[in-house]
């Protein structure tokens, strides 16, 4: 069946329009940080959940609630801590001794968006209660099963340098997140306009732009943004050299992966590249959005060995040399 590239890109000019409106609305609050507001609607358009990651003061969760305002949803923000239950997230069985029967009290985890803020400061078992969440969509309460709404996005952060009192999160539950996202410092002109706006002045307010049914509508549509074998090719290519790197030419990283990424992530980047597309308003998929996105897939799915830990080789290396190596289309 043939494919009607013009008529989806013209589709998508048509229907993307929303994009703009959020990010001009976020722009309002969060100066620069482009990356991460744009991976953030990758996430919000490929229906995956993301991991950020950075240092304290790099506006994580103040991107979070700004992008949540300029969407018509329920926002639920949960600070993780140590003595957090997995009742106090999804919700428990409440005794009504007037009538002696059990009520549900419905957790913060019945929301469009979740903001798990410091997600490695909670036990296993909170961490866990979540992630199933985010894979089945739905939570268990007592015997009754209850769907999560739609759309139903996670948005968790770390902090990467205190790692006291901290419950790393274990790489195959890491796997659950579509993106990890590595976020950095402004630049000087952009940490000088923060400090402009921000200092002693009231934070702008952000009008709601777009309805949910808008979001699950632009899904379908990146759905059928269409994407060429040879690119699929190129992602499986990418994908198996962090596996068996000796059969890529790739014999220095033999030794230094201990274990490559899952199919999971062949999936996530052929979901997100098709999401990339979509932002940059084109109905076909190039190997210059599966690059793009690379990084944010792949960080936190390839496991380095102790050795690459000696030698400072991180997966991040590891990810560069195979996106450098594996040939283009």
């Amino acid at each position: 069946m043939a494919i009607d590239i013009q008529a989806i890109n013209k589709k998508i000019e048509q229907e993307s329009e929303f994009i703009e409106q959020i990010t001009n609305e976020v722009s309002k609050v969060i100066v620069g940080q482009k990356y991460m507001i744009e991976r953030l609607l990758i996430g919000l358009l490929s229906n995956g959940h993301v991991l950020l990651e950075g240092v304290p003061g790099l506006a994580k969760t103040m991107a979070v609630k700004t992008l949540s305002s300029t969407i018509q949803t329920k926002f639920q923000r949960l600070q993780f801590t140590p003595d957090l239950l997995p009742a106090d997230l999804i919700g428990t069985l409440i005794y009504d001794q007037r009538n002696g029967k059990f009520t549900t009290k419905k957790g913060p985890i019945f929301a469009n968006m979740v903001l798990a803020d410091e997600i490695n400061r909670s036990p296993a078992k909170v961490q866990s209660a979540l992630l199933e969440a985010m894979m089945e969509r739905q939570v268990t309460i007592g015997e009754t099963t209850y769907p999560l709404d739609d759309p139903f996005l996670v948005l968790a952060t770390q902090n990467p340098i205190e790692q006291e009192g901290t419950y790393p999160l274990p790489e195959a539950q890491v796997d659950r997140f579509m993106l990890k996202l590595s976020i950095g410092y402004p630049n000087k002109e952009e940490e000088m306009e923060i400090m402009r706006r921000m200092a002693g002045k009231a934070v702008p307010e952000v009008n709601s732009v777009v309805d949910p049914a808008r979001i699950i509508a632009a899904r379908s549509l990146v759905d059928e943004v269409y994407i060429d074998e040879k690119v699929e090719r190129y992602i499986i290519d990418i994908v198996f050299a962090t596996r068996t790197p000796k059969e890529y030419g790739l014999d220095d990283l033999q030794d230094l992966i201990a274990f490559g990424a899952s199919p999971r992530a062949s999936i996530n980047l052929h979901i997100a590249s098709k999401a990339h597309a979509f932002l940059r308003r084109r109905g076909y998929v190039t190997p210059e959005d599966v690059r793009a996105i690379g990084f944010d897939i792949l960080r936190h799915r390839i496991l380095v060995t102790y050795e690459a830990e000696a030698e400072e080789v991180s997966s991040e290396d590891v990810v560069r040399k195979v996106l450098n190596k594996i040939e283009v289309p």
